[in-house]
């Protein structure tokens, strides 16, 4: 063997310290808030150039060619947001419980409780193109609709920050306003660029446990393809869902699951923390009292049609998240 001379071996780098992964982080509850409420038109009145024909996922392909009267379903209200965005609010005659910004909130809603499509109440509105997502339920309203000789349009279910974009730009297409469309997508990307602004660096790594909350009885953590995973990731944390080897979006976990995930930070829905009596609720619930977030009660919400929404409005979300979150 040939050793090298001592003159040729270059010094050994010794890593930097590493940071504290709440090194950063706000001590005690906070509410994020988008700094605005309503959505915020890329155009005003834009008008749509139809007839066009596009995929419709597991549908085939639809052509639309009447953007006049529009109802946009989905669970977390992406599409309607996204048709708001896009300038053509007014064209819009119903909406889903999720829909629920001041300039959609006085339209007739046309899910049930639960998110299930109310074929019903979609055909007494006239509608002239109904968009929904490819797990919008049941699929047997779905079919009727369209059996009713009314396009329909089903855009993926995805929701995170690689498929965000190409979402915008599908409902634009469908809707024959790809130029709003691009204007919107300009607009949102460089709003997450100024988000991702907000998150230090290095962040130190946090561990982030997206919690849903439906009363004590229920208590689900977020992993994998839930979307809040890719939220964590954007905002320098480590997801715990996925730390805990989970394999589902959702997934139930016991008191002891959540004291081994041992997260510095918990995200949670407003509306599901109102359920446990708020933020002092969250924090006192067996298992997240116990870990680091709930020792120093590093528990974050946000309005449950906003968080895991995506679509316009994820550059103000992750915006807002990081605020709440960081120093």
């Amino acid at each position: 063997m040939t050793l090298a001379s001592a003159c040729f071996v270059e010094p050994i780098e010794q890593p930097a310290p590493s940071m504290a992964p709440t090194a950063n982080l706000r001590e005690g509850p906070q509410t994020a808030e988008l700094p605005q409420r309503d959505v915020e038109p890329v155009a005003d009145d834009p008008t749509p150039t139809l007839p066009v024909t596009v995929d419709s996922v597991g549908r085939g392909p639809v052509t639309v060619t009447d953007a006049s009267r529009i109802i946009a379903v989905d669970i977390n209200g992406t599409l309607g947001t996204i048709v708001f965005a896009l300038g053509l609010g007014p064209n819009v005659v119903g909406r889903d419980t999720s829909t629920a910004f001041p300039s959609a909130v006085g339209l007739p809603v046309v899910t049930n409780r639960g998110h299930s499509l109310n074929a019903e109440a979609v055909l007494a509105l006239a509608p002239t193109v109904l968009l929904v997502n490819e797990n919008t339920v049941p699929d047997a309203a779905v079919d009727q609709i369209a059996d009713s000789g009314i396009p329909v349009v089903a855009f993926p279910g995805t929701r995170n920050l690689e498929t965000n974009d190409a979402l915008m730009r599908s409902v634009a297409e469908a809707l024959g306003v790809p130029e709003e469309g691009e204007r919107l997508v300009e607009r949102t990307d460089r709003q997450v660029a100024d988000a991702r602004e907000l998150v230090p660096s290095p962040s130190g790594e946090p561990v982030m446990a997206f919690v849903y909350i439906r009363g004590r009885n229920l208590i689900l953590l977020a992993g994998p393809g839930s979307g809040a995973d890719d939220l964590i990731e954007n905002l320098g944390g480590r997801d715990a869902g996925a730390e805990a080897d989970l394999t589902g979006a959702f997934t139930a976990v016991s008191a002891e699951a959540m004291i081994a995930a041992d997260p510095n930070v918990i995200l949670v829905m407003t509306q599901g923390a109102d359920t446990v009596g708020g933020l002092d609720g969250v924090l006192a619930l067996p298992g997240i009292a116990e870990t680091d977030a709930g020792r120093h009660g590093r528990v974050v919400q946000m309005d449950e049609t906003k968080i895991l929404a995506f679509g316009p409005d994820v550059g103000e979300v992750l915006g807002s998240l990081a605020q709440a979150i960081y120093v």
